[in-house]
This record gives structure tokens, C-alpha cells and sequence, in this order.
């Protein structure tokens, strides 16, 4: 996480507007534009940067070029928590997308979920194995992901530890009476599968692995997952079905057929969620503790994973009329 000191003689300071991503170009001087508000609503208008915050808005790029030589880095600047991200475009550009973090978690009520939800996904952080937590980009997987990690520390207390690429939330330190998480920053590809390992040395009884991208990581993830460890992921997906698909297929470069046999005995839950414009909606599908036999982990071992839909739709219908799922 690079820290950059505040700029000195300025006009008005970026912290001042309510920006959810602001744009700057880096290969050239260009005005600046960005998106207001600080929410998940990835339909928010784009407009040119206010005047009064150019010479801000001017030292922020000069930084970034002096800095930022990757794809995607985190940053610190003048009391705000940014996740940058690089692009060259199709005509020679190179823009920086910087988008605008809260400091600590949100608490999970109020992630817009619908009310029943939010309790069950805390009670799954009494069981062992894998909540993968999927969604396309921009729907605030990351969030419900550290939210429900802060809310099992609270509770439960334990070993937190989280790997990710940026760090989004602060959550370094203690948390409630019994729990503290530790926070480390993937810095190359390689290097997921290998910090995997190193976390389960610290005896976690949580992880959070801010994205699965590689088949050693997902090799190292299903056997946490089946190790005694409660494991958070995230996933680019188009659906819950399309998340465990693509979980499969990255860790069978690595396990062969046994990935389907480790994924069926550690998962616990999954989660798809997306921003619409009536609010965040949300699927599901969770397996039932300590039953080998249970028919989502059955349809994932004979890889009929399509078929699971059918046992999610009757799981959200008995969750919201106030039934027990199993």
C-alpha cells in the first residue's frame, strides 16, 4: 500500500468531493472526470472534474506515474483509501480508474441484502469449508466478503487472514474481545497458491482470499477448505453455477478428478450477487452440515452442477417465507 503526503497549495482537496471513481490520465495532461456518490450503483452519471480540484487531481497522476508500473495497486492519499487500476486504450492511452474505499467494513444489515439472509450467512461462520461469494465486477463482492469476516471475528473470535490484490478494507488488528486478522498483499500472479500456504502457518480459524485466479491457488483453497478452515473467496461469475464451474476447471490442472471430490466434501455455501436498479439482489445455495451425502455435493462429485439451481430456488423460497432449509 503506497502512502502519498497531501499536495500543499491547492485549490480544494479530492477528499472534499463525494466521488465514488474519478479518471486520470497518465501518458498525457488531460482533464480529469468522475463518477459522484460513494455506493455500489455502478450506474452512476460520469461528469468532467470540477475546476476547483485540477491541481489536486494534477499530483495524484504525476504521482501515479512516478509509481504506478503494474496493472492494479493500492494507495493512501490524503486521509482516502484508493484501488487504482491501469489501462492502455485501443488509441494509445493510458488512463488510471481509481476507485474510492471505506476505511472499515460495512456492517452486514446493511449491505441491502433482503433481511433474511444476513443471519443465515452469519451462521456459517460456525462451520469448516468454502463460501465462495461471486458476482461480475463492480457488484461489491468484496464487501459482503470482509463484512462477514469482521462479523465471525466479532462473534466467534479466532485468527483472521486475508490475502488480497489490492488490500480494499482496513481490518488489520483486533477485532471484539477474541478475534484479530492479519492482512497480506499479493503482489504477482505466482505468488496466490504460495501465500495460501503460508496463512494456514498461522493457524487461522478464517481466510479470505480476495480472488481466485490460478490453479495452485484453487488447489491450495479446496484443501484448506477440507482442512478445518473457513474460507471466504471471491469469483468473477455470471452465476452460481458458472463460479463452481470455473473453480472446477482451474483446479483440475492441478488435482485431476479429485478437485470435484475435495470441491463436492468443502463447500458450504455460495453466493451470487448483483446490483440492480431496485436494489442488490442476491442468490444461494448452502449444503447441509456434516451430510457427505447431500444432494448439492452429490450433483458437484457427478459434475451436474447445473442441476443445482433447482435446490437453490427451493432454498431461497423456504428462507423467505421463514422455514428452515433442510
Amino acid at each position: 500500500m503506497t502512502n502519498i503526503m497531501p499536495f500543499g497549495s491547492r485549490q480544494r482537496a479530492l477528499n472534499e468531493l463525494d466521488f465514488m471513481d474519478i479518471y486520470v490520465r497518465l501518458d498525457a495532461d488531460a482533464r480529469a472526470h468522475y463518477r459522484a456518490g460513494r455506493g455500489g450503483d455502478i450506474e452512476l452519471p460520469d461528469a468532467d472534474l470540477p475546476l476547483d480540484f485540477t491541481d489536486d487531481a494534477a499530483h495524484l497522476a504525476a504521482h501515479l506515474r512516478q509509481h504506478f508500473t503494474g496493472v492494479e495497486m493500492g494507495l493512501h492519499y490524503d486521509g482516502m483509501r484508493l484501488r487504482a487500476a491501469r489501462l492502455e486504450t485501443a488509441n494509445g492511452e493510458v488512463w488510471a480508474a481509481l476507485r474510492r474505499l471505506p476505511e472499515h467494513p460495512f456492517e452486514l444489515e446493511g449491505l441491502g441484502f433482503i433481511e433474511q439472509l444476513p443471519p443465515l450467512l452469519q451462521g456459517l461462520g460456525q462451520r469448516s469449508g468454502l463460501i465462495l461469494i461471486c458476482g461480475a465486477s463492480g457488484q461489491g463482492k468484496t464487501t459482503t466478503a470482509t463484512s462477514l469476516l469482521a462479523r465471525w471475528l466479532d462473534i466467534h473470535g479466532g485468527i483472521g487472514f486475508t490475502l488480497e490484490d489490492p488490500v480494499e478494507y482496513d481490518m488489520e488488528g483486533r477485532w471484539g474481545r477474541n478475534g484479530y486478522c492479519y492482512q497480506a498483499e499479493i503482489k504477482a500472479e505466482r505468488e496466490w497458491g504460495e501465500m495460501l500456504k503460508r496463512a494456514l502457518r498461522w493457524h487461522p480459524r478464517y481466510i479470505l482470499v480476495g480472488e481466485i485466479r490460478t490453479p495452485d491457488a484453487a488447489n491450495q483453497l479446496l484443501r484448506a477448505a477440507t482442512s478445518g478452515h473457513t474460507v471466504l473467496a471471491t469469483m468473477h461469475a455470471g452465476s452460481m453455477e458458472e463460479a463452481l464451474e470455473g473453480l472446477l476447471q482451474l483446479a483440475e490442472q492441478d488435482l485431476g478428478g479429485r478437485a470435484a471430490t475435495l470441491l463436492a466434501a468443502g463447500l458450504v455455501g455460495v453466493v451470487h450477487q448483483s446490483f440492480l436498479p431496485d436494489g442488490l439482489h442476491a442468490q444461494f445455495m448452502v449444503t447441509e452440515a456434516d451430510n457427505p451425502g447431500s444432494p448439492i455435493r452429490a450433483m458437484i462429485r457427478d459434475r451436474r452442477i447445473g442441476m443445482t439451481r433447482t435446490i437453490a430456488d427451493q432454498q431461497m423460497a423456504r428462507l423467505v417465507q421463514g422455514g428452515k432449509l433442510f
